[in-house]
């Protein structure tokens, strides 16, 4: 072990890991060929180094892990370890709470490893994952080498249990299996199908009551058959089989080992049940294999004598040849004898009456039977005409509907040509209506151009007319204002020549005083006279200021006129706009108009391909019709060559039955003589001995 401890510290130190000094003291303390950690919480890089080492170890053959806190890294790494382990024989991994990749790791080891004789998973949760335990139980039904296993406390539910009782029923080496917890039951014992005879072992009665659940019923004590069903079985075998009709029909009757549950008693016997056994008859008590008594019967052997006796009484030849035996020595008849004779003529007349009683049966059934075959076959001529009718009505029908339908393509096609026609004229129409609308806008573009063309040239002719009037005004209005200058000029220079004129007249005034005084009078007057004369030129002046007002106000019109021509061109170039914009709309109409002729022609088209599809579908359905009629006049062929195929069937069978019936008849008169003539041979049989006999006077009456 001490090789094992050295080679357990270098895996250990190769993978990083210090190995753990409680397993180097366990492996210290180790009996040779058995490694001991239970109780040892091991790491994960001890689990690595210990599966590294178990693949190459050839010392150990127990291996025990148990409660050993594995987690389900380590578990899996120490089990791939002894999947190529071929020493091992003993396995311990209780109390380590497996899981699912526990169970998966069993069932590859399970699968691979051929050498592990015991495993015990006691305290784990294999169970709980059906996937993973489903995978171990399909393991364990193909492994050849395991002899002993613990699977209790696992937490299997039903499912797992039907899996696991599969998987042991396919395993051929398992000898001991450890109680499972199922839920609702008390850990029953393994079933012994799944082991052989020799090696059987089953759990103790104290393993069963610590396995009992809360509150569920205690077990019974166990029967000998129970405890060991093998060996029972081998006791039945040597047991004799005294009646085994009577066994087959008790077992029957009576509820076996697998119907009665442990600790409850069998059915009890007849006779402690207080039913008796019929008078004449012997109850015998056989023990059965799985424990239950069994009850046979038997008559009494005068019963099957007496039995006997009339079976040979009515045979006839036997007691014929008795009686002429001993007739022919002289020996008398036994009142027993004649009894029989009796009793034998009274059964052959029964059996007489029976035979009249059979042959007025038969000829019942026979004429029942002919008046149901003439009833069948009244019943089948009239199902064979109405279906004929039935036939003959969907035939007229189809043939109608086959009318309705080329009256229905007749006036499709109708319509297919006028609506074709109709298509025609839109067409027309619409090439019409496309021709004139390009001719209308044609039209209006060459009025438009004229309409441009006029209001240019009006627009050009007013602002020639506005300028020669602009320069007309102004050229006047500037002759106006240079006459109008000369004018002053000429009345200040008037003026002036009149205030020298004043100034002389003063001068002359102030030295001709009296001259003055008149010349001032005239001057006055005179002054008066320029005064008018001036008023009269400023009246003028006002007049051409008034004329210039308006020569301006005319220039304002003028300008006003042009503004008003400048706006009616611009109204003009809108109209020209407005004109555009139309002639763009009615292009867009025409061009929408010729989309919606299109789509028109397009639907149109659409709707004749789809009158045209639907055409074609009655034309195949008229001619599927076409099909079926002729199929179904087929059918009606054939229905009628079976029809008569059957009649004649019927017939030859009614012959058939006739000619059984006429042998049967015949028959039946042959058994009738061949009775009377025994009858009557008995009759005269006892006749002849009743009147020989010297103990005619002690026989019964008739």
């Amino acid at each position: 072990m001490e090789e094992f401890r050295r080679t357990y510290s270098r895996l250990c130190k190769e993978s990083g890991a210090e190995p753990q000094e409680t397993v180097l003291q366990q492996m210290h303390q180790l009996p040779q060929g058995r490694l001991d950690l239970a109780t040892q919480s091991l790491t994960v890089d001890t689990c690595r180094a210990l599966g590294k080492l178990l693949q190459k170890e050839a010392l150990l053959t127990e291996l025990v892990l148990s409660d050993c806190m594995l987690s389900e890294e380590g578990a899996v790494l120490l089990l791939q370890g002894l999947c190529v382990n071929t020493i091992v024989r003993f396995l311990d991994l209780k109390g380590n709470n497996l899981r699912a990749s526990g169970a998966e790791a069993l069932a590859k080891l399970l699968r691979q490893n051929k050498s592990i004789q015991s495993l015990t998973l006691e305290w784990n949760s294999l169970g709980t994952w059906e996937e993973a335990f489903a995978a171990f139980c399909g393991a364990l039904a193909a492994n050849g080498a395991l002899r002993q296993l613990d699977l209790r406390n696992n937490q299997i539910s039903h499912k797992g249990a039907e899996e696991l009782a599969l998987a042991l029923k396919s395993n051929t080496s398992l000898q001991q299996l450890g109680s499972t917890s199922v839920p609702g039951w008390a850990s029953p014992p393994t079933p012994a199908p799944c082991f052989p005879s020799g090696n059987t072992r089953f759990p103790s009665r104290p393993a069963l009551e610590s396995h009992r659940p809360p509150g569920g019923p205690r077990p019974g004590k166990l029967s000998p058959q129970q405890q060991n069903p093998v060996e029972a079985g081998a006791g039945w075998e040597q047991h004799p089989r005294r009646h085994p009709q009577s066994r087959g029909a008790s077992h029957g009757s009576q509820p076996g080992p697998a119907d009665r549950l442990p600790g409850k008693p069998g059915p009890r016997p007849r006779a402690q049940q207080g039913g008796a056994a019929p008078p004449g008859r012997e109850v015998q008590t056989v023990s059965g294999p799985d424990g239950d008594d069994r009850q046979t019967e038997r008559r009494d052997g005068q019963d099957q004598q007496g039995v006997g006796s009339t079976r040979g009484a009515a045979s006839g030849s036997p007691e014929r040849e008795a009686f002429h035996h001993q007739r022919s020595q002289g020996q008398p008849f036994p009142p027993c004898r004649l009894q029989m004779a009796e009793a034998a003529l009274a059964l052959s007349e029964q059996k007489a009456q029976d035979l009249g009683e059979l042959l007025a049966t038969a000829e019942q059934e026979q004429r029942s039977l002919a008046q149901r075959q003439a009833k069948e076959h009244r019943l089948e001529q009239q199902e064979a005409a109405e279906r004929e009718s039935k036939l003959l009505r969907d035939l007229s029908a189809a043939n109608e509907k086959n009318l309705l339908l080329q009256n229905q393509v007749d006036e499709l096609e109708r319509k297919v040509k006028s609506q074709q026609d109709q298509l025609f004229l839109t067409r027309q129409e619409l090439t019409n209506t496309a021709a004139e609308l390009k001719m209308r806008a044609v039209q209006a573009e060459e009025r438009l151009e004229l309409e441009k063309k006029r209001s240019r040239q009006s627009l050009e002719d007013a602002e020639h007319l506005r300028f020669k009037e602009v320069e007309h005004m102004t050229r006047h209005l500037e002759e106006s204002e240079r006459a109008m200058q000369e004018r002053v000029q000429r009345l200040e220079a008037v003026r002036l020549s009149l205030e020298e004129e004043l100034s002389r007249a003063k001068a002359a005034a102030l030295s001709e005083r009296s001259q003055a005084e008149e010349e001032l009078i005239k001057a006055k007057n005179q002054v008066r006279l320029e005064e008018q004369r001036l008023a009269h030129l400023e009246e003028k002046l006002r007049l051409l200021a008034q004329a210039r007002d308006e020569a301006q106000s005319a220039c304002l019109q003028q300008k006003q006129v042009v503004a008003d021509a400048q706006a009616r061109a611009s109204q003009l170039g809108r109209q020209v706009e407005g004109l555009r914009r139309r002639l763009e709309e009615l292009q867009q109409e025409l061009s929408n108009k010729d989309q919606e002729k299109a789509a028109e022609v397009t639907r149109v088209r659409l709707e004749l391909q789809e009158q045209n599809g639907r055409l074609q579908a009655e034309l195949t359905a008229q001619e599927a019709l076409k099909e079926k009629a002729a199929a179904l006049e087929r059918q009606l062929k054939v229905i009628a060559s079976d029809h008569r195929e059957a009649l004649l069937d019927r017939e030859s069978e009614n012959a058939s039955l006739r000619e059984k019936l006429r042998l049967k008849q015949a028959e039946i008169a042959r058994i009738r003589d061949e009775e009377a003539q025994r009858a009557s041979f008995l009759q005269n049989a006892v006749l002849a001995y009743v009147q020989g006999s010297p103990l005619r006077t002690l026989s019964p009456q008739k």
